[in-house]
C-alpha cells in the first residue's frame, strides 16, 4: 500500500522598500563685491511614498576645511570664499547633515514636496577676483537613501573702501609744524589701486600748496606727503602723484605726512581744510 501527500508552498510576497527621489537645482549668488548677498530660495525637491518619513541632509560640500556651518567655495589660486546655507527665509537655522540635529524631516505625499534651502554670504570678504564654486551633496533617508549634488558659484569683482581720520596741527607760532593721519583702503586680494587726495577747497590751492581758510578768508598754507621724508607730494593725478598698492583682502593702514610751513604771519584763529581721498582700481 502506498501513501503519497502533496505538499504545496507558497510564498507571500515581502513589504517592499520605499524609497523617495530626490533632485535639486544649481545655486548662484551672482556678483559679490564685498557686501552681504541673500539670495534667492533654491528648491529641493522630494517625492516620497504616503506617510513615508524621511529626512534631508546636506554635507560641507568641497571646501577645504569647510563645515555645514560655514562651507567654502574656492576660487583662484585656492582662495576661498565661506558662505552659510539655511532652512528657514530668516536664516536662523543651518543646514547640515546630521539627523535630529541640523536636517530636515518630513512625511510624503505620494506627490512632489518642495523643501527651500536659503543661502547667505557676509559682508567684507576682500578675495581675489574671479569664479568660486563649490559642489553640494543632498541626500534623503527613508527606508533607503538616495543622493544627488548641486553646484553653488559667486562671482568676485575687484572692490575698494576708503576711510581716513582727521588730521590736526594743533597750534601753529609761525614756525614749521609737522602733522600725520592715516587713511585705510581694503581692497579685494591681488587688486592694484591708486590712492589720490584733492588739492582741497582752499582759493588758490594746488598739489604743491595747499590752503586752510581761516578768518574773513585768510588762507594758510600746507602740504601733504607720500613719505616720511615730506619730499613726495601727494596729489590725485594717476601716474603723477597718487600712492600705489595692491590690495591684500584685509585693511592696510597708510600715512598721510603733512607740513604747515613757517613763517606765515597770518591774522590769529581756527583754521580748516576739507581733503577728498579717492581710491581707484
Amino acid at each position: 500500500m502506498f501513501f503519497a501527500a502533496l505538499v504545496v508552498l507558497t510564498a507571500l510576497p515581502g513589504a517592499a522598500s520605499a524609497t523617495c527621489a530626490i533632485s535639486t537645482v544649481s545655486a548662484n549668488f551672482g556678483v559679490y563685491s564685498g557686501t552681504a548677498l541673500d539670495p534667492g530660495a533654491v528648491p529641493v525637491t522630494i517625492n516620497c511614498a504616503s506617510g513615508e518619513v524621511y529626512d534631508v541632509g546636506l554635507n560641507a560640500g568641497v571646501g577645504q576645511g569647510a563645515t555645514v556651518t560655514t562651507r567654502r567655495l574656492t576660487g583662484p589660486g585656492g582662495a576661498v570664499l565661506t558662505y552659510k546655507l539655511f532652512q528657514d527665509a530668516s536664516r536662523a537655522i543651518v543646514w547640515g547633515n546630521t539627523s535630529g540635529t541640523n536636517s530636515r524631516s518630513g512625511t510624503g505625499t505620494a506627490s512632489k514636496q518642495i523643501l527651500n534651502i536659503y543661502p547667505r554670504m557676509a559682508a567684507g570678504q576682500f578675495v581675489a577676483p574671479g569664479t568660486y564654486t563649490d559642489t553640494i551633496t543632498a541626500r534623503a533617508s527613508s527606508a533607503s537613501t538616495v543622493t544627488t549634488t548641486f553646484t553653488i558659484t559667486a562671482i568676485v569683482q575687484a572692490s575698494c573702501t576708503v576711510s581716513s581720520e582727521s588730521l590736526s596741527f594743533g597750534t601753529y607760532a609761525n614756525v614749521q609744524k609737522d602733522g600725520i593721519a592715516a587713511i585705510t583702503v581694503t581692497c579685494t586680494n591681488t587688486t592694484a589701486y591708486n590712492l589720490g587726495l584733492s588739492i582741497g577747497n582752499g582759493s588758490g590751492a594746488t598739489i604743491a600748496t595747499r590752503r586752510m581758510t581761516g578768518p574773513s578768508s585768510t588762507v594758510l598754507n600746507y602740504q601733504m606727503f607720500q613719505d616720511s621724508g615730506r619730499t613726495t607730494n601727494w596729489g590725485n593725478t594717476i601716474g603723477s602723484s597718487t600712492k600705489t598698492g595692491t590690495g591684500t583682502g584685509v585693511a592696510q593702514r597708510l600715512s598721510i605726512y603733512a607740513r604747515i610751513p613757517g613763517g606765515q604771519n597770518v591774522r590769529p584763529g581756527a583754521y580748516a581744510d576739507t581733503i577728498i581721498a579717492t581710491v581707484t582700481y
